[in-house]
């Protein structure tokens, strides 16, 4: 079982930056592919970024490469996302997933093994 907490989100000006971060419980943080996922209001959720589980490969969605940056540290059980040159567009609920899966498969949006409950970053223009 593993129990992830995001933090970090919040309001922004566009072009601003933040940091999110997500704590995993367990000792078995370092055997799952990690993710972050967004949804926008009346939107599907969709892919953000993806690390495999020892941190040597990422995936990002088009739409945030160059800006975005994923990142884990296996040791403190947490995986962040570094957010920068935000853009409204950016505004949703985003959230961090864990599975047992490869990184790469995460962008087709399979079921992930755990989700945790999101955190709103709003972006204002």
């Amino acid at each position: 079982q593993v129990q992830l907490v995001e933090s970090g989100g919040g309001l922004v000006q566009a072009g601003g930056s933040l940091r999110l971060s997500c704590a995993a419980s367990g000792r078995t943080f370092s055997s799952y592919a990690m993710g972050w996922f967004r949804q926008a209001p009346g939107k599907e959720r969709e892919f953000v970024a993806a690390i495999n589980r020892i941190g040597s490969s990422t995936y990002y969605a088009d739409s945030v490469k160059g800006r975005f940056t994923i990142s884990r540290d296996n040791a403190k059980n947490m995986v962040t996302l570094q957010m920068n040159s935000l853009k409204p567009e950016d505004t949703a609920v985003y959230y961090c997933a864990a599975d047992l899966g490869s990184a790469q498969a995460m962008r087709s949006m399979g079921g992930m093994d755990y989700w945790g409950e999101g955190t709103l970053v709003t972006v204002s223009s």
